[in-house]
C-alpha cells in the first residue's frame, strides 16, 4: 500500500522499502534542508546524505583525532574547525613573536652588560688590562653603531683620551684606534672627542711618537674633520702643517694610506674658508699643481683646488704659481677621467670669471682647442663649464674691441677741424684704409686660430674613432676650415 506524506514544504517523492513497497517520502525536511545548505557552503561536500533525517540513522563514523578545536553550538565540526583555525594561527604567531621579543631583549641586556663591563675595566684597570679593554672597545665599536653610542654614554671617551698622556706606544695606539672607531658615523662622539681635548694631546705626540702612532693620529684627524663644527677647531690647533708635512714627506716609511688620509683630511679642512690661510702657507698650491698627473691623488688634489679657488687669496696663489694654467689645461685632455675634467674646468671657469689677466694666460696655454674638444666629447657638466669659459673669453674680446673703437671715436671727435673738406676727405680715406688693414690682420689671426683648432679636433676625433691614419677630410670640411670666421666658433 502506498502512503502519501506531505512535509512542511510540500515536496513528495516515492521511496521503496526492502519489501518492494513504495511510499512517498519528503525530499527535504526543514532540518535536512538547512543541513544541505550548510554543506553547500562548505565547498559542496555533504557529510552524509541522510544526516539529520528523523527516521533513518546515519552510519557510524570512525572517531577522528581531537584537534583541540571547540564545536560551536552543535553546528558542523568542520565549520568549527575552519572558524577556529585563524584564531589558532594568530595564537601561534603571537607566541612566536613574544618569544622573539624576549630573545631580543635578552640579547640586548647581555650586550649592555658586556659594554658596561668593558667600560668599567677601562676606567678602573691599569697596565695591560687597560690596553685589553681599549682593544675591546675598538673591536666592539668597529661595525656596531649601537655599541659606539652606548659605550660613549657609559663614559668610555675620557679614559681613552687619558691614555694618550703615557709614554708607552702600545697604550697610545690602542687608545687612538678605539677613539677612531667610536667616532665612525657618530657626530656626537666626534664632537665629544674634540671637546675633551684630544686634538692637543695628539699633536703633542707627533715629535716623540713612532710611525704607527703618527698614522693613527692622521686617521683620527681625517675622521674628526668630517664634522663641520670641528673644522675650525682642528685648523686653528696647528694640525694643518702636520698634515701637509705628512703629505709632502718623501720618506719611504710613510705609508701610502697615511698620505691618502692626510690629503682627505686637508680637503675636509679646506671646506672652511677660515682655514685657507694656513693651507696656502709654504707654497702648498705649487706642491698640489706638481702632484697633478699622479692618478691616485689627482682627483682629490683638484677637489682641494676647487675649494682654494673659492677665496680671493686662493685665486691669487693659483695665478702666481708657475705653469698653473698649462697644467690645468692639460687636465682637460684626460679623457679617462671625466671627474678630473669637470673639476679642472670648474677651477678655470672661476679664474676666467674673476680676472682678465688669467684669461690671457689661459689663451696662451692653448685652452681654446681643449675647450672646443671638451664641448664635443666631454661629459654634460664638463661641456657646460667649457661653454661658460668660452663665453668669458668671447665677451672679453668683444669688450676690448668696442672700447678701442669708442676710444678712436672719441679722439676723432675731440680733434680740431683744420683744413679744407678735400683734405678731410683724403684723411678719412687714409684712416679707413688703415682700419681695413688692421681689421684684415685681426681676421687673418682669428681665421688661422680657428683653422688650427678645427684641424686639431679633427685629428683627435679620427684617432679616437680608430680611422686609418691616412684618412683625408672631405672637401666640405676643408671648405669650412678655410672659410670660417670668429662667428663660427661654438660659443
Amino acid at each position: 500500500m502506498t502512503k502519501y506524506h506531505k512535509n512542511n514544504i510540500g515536496s513528495l517523492v516515492l521511496n521503496r522499502n526492502n519489501g518492494g513497497n513504495t511510499r512517498l517520502w519528503s525530499a527535504f525536511s526543514g532540518t535536512t534542508f538547512r543541513r544541505k545548505l550548510l554543506d553547500a557552503m562548505l565547498c559542496g561536500i555533504p557529510r552524509h546524505p541522510f544526516e539529520g533525517d528523523s527516521d533513518i540513522e546515519p552510519p557510524q563514523e570512525k572517531p577522528k583525532p581531537e584537534l583541540g578545536l571547540k564545536k560551536r553550538n552543535g553546528g558542523s565540526e568542520r565549520l568549527g574547525e575552519l572558524l577556529s583555525y585563524p584564531e589558532t594561527l594568530e595564537n601561534v604567531v603571537e607566541e612566536e613573536t613574544e618569544n622573539e621579543v624576549a630573545e631580543k631583549a635578552k640579547s640586548k641586556i647581555e650586550l649592555f652588560e658586556e659594554f658596561q663591563e668593558v667600560v668599567k675595566r677601562l676606567q678602573f684597570q691599569e697596565g695591560l688590562k687597560k690596553v685589553e679593554a681599549a682593544s675591546d672597545v675598538r673591536r666592539l665599536a668597529k661595525e656596531d653603531s649601537e655599541a659606539r653610542e652606548t659605550m660613549a654614554m657609559l663614559g668610555a671617551i675620557p679614559p681613552l683620551i687619558g691614555m694618550l698622556d703615557g709614554d708607552d706606544p702600545e697604550f697610545q695606539i690602542a687608545s687612538l684606534y678605539a677613539l677612531l672607531n667610536l667616532g665612525i658615523g657618530n657626530d656626537m662622539n666626534k664632537g665629544a672627542i674634540v671637546t675633551a681635548g684630544a686634538i692637543h694631546k695628539m699633536l703633542k705626540l707627533i715629535e716623540s711618537s713612532n710611525q704607527s702612532v703618527l698614522e693613527a693620529i692622521v686617521a683620527n684627524f681625517l675622521a674628526l674633520s668630517a664634522l663641520d663644527s670641528n673644522k675650525l677647531i682642528i685648523g686653528s690647533s696647528g694640525a694643518i702643517p702636520l698634515l701637509v708635512r705628512v703629505l709632502r714627506n718623501v720618506d719611504d716609511r710613510t705609508s701610502n694610506q697615511a698620505k691618502q688620509d692626510s690629503l682627505r683630511a686637508i680637503y675636509n679642512l679646506s671646506i672652511s674658508p677660515a682655514n685657507m690661510t694656513q693651507i696656502l702657507e709654504d707654497d702648498f698650491v705649487t706642491f698640489l699643481m706638481s702632484s697633478l698627473g699622479d692618478m691616485d691623488i689627482s682627483e682629490r688634489v683638484l677637489s682641494i683646488l676647487s675649494n682654494v679657488v673659492s677665496t680671493g687669496e686662493g685665486r691669487k696663489s693659483i695665478s702666481e704659481t708657475v705653469d698653473a694654467f698649462p697644467i690645468l689645461v692639460d687636465v682637460l685632455n684626460w679623457t679617462d677621467s671625466s671627474s678630473c675634467q669637470e673639476k679642472s674646468a670648474y677651477i678655470l671657469m672661476v679664474m676666467a670669471h674673476k680676472a682678465y689677466g688669467d684669461r690671457q694666460a689661459m689663451v696662451e696655454a692653448g685652452i681654446v682647442s681643449a675647450l672646443l674638444e671638451l664641448t664635443l666629447l666631454g661629459s654634460t657638466l664638463a661641456q657646460k663649464r667649457a661653454s661658460r669659459i668660452l663665453e668669458c673669453l668671447r665677451v672679453v674680446g668683444k669688450g676690448k674691441q668696442v672700447s678701442e673703437n669708442y676710444a678712436g671715436l672719441g679722439g676723432a671727435i675731440s680733434a680740431p677741424i683744420i683744413g679744407s673738406n678735400r683734405d678731410l676727405q683724403q684723411q678719412g680715406l687714409e684712416e679707413d684704409e688703415q682700419d681695413e688693414d688692421m681689421m684684415s690682420d685681426e681676421k687673418k689671426a682669428v681665421k688661422q686660430l680657428v683653422q688650427q683648432s678645427l684641424q686639431n679636433n679633427m685629428k683627435r676625433i679620427v684617432k679616437r674613432a680608430n680611422l686609418p691614419q691616412d684618412f683625408v677630410p672631405s672637401d666640405h670640411f676643408k671648405c669650412l676650415t678655410t672659410t670660417s670666421t670668429s662667428k663660427s666658433l661654438p660659443f
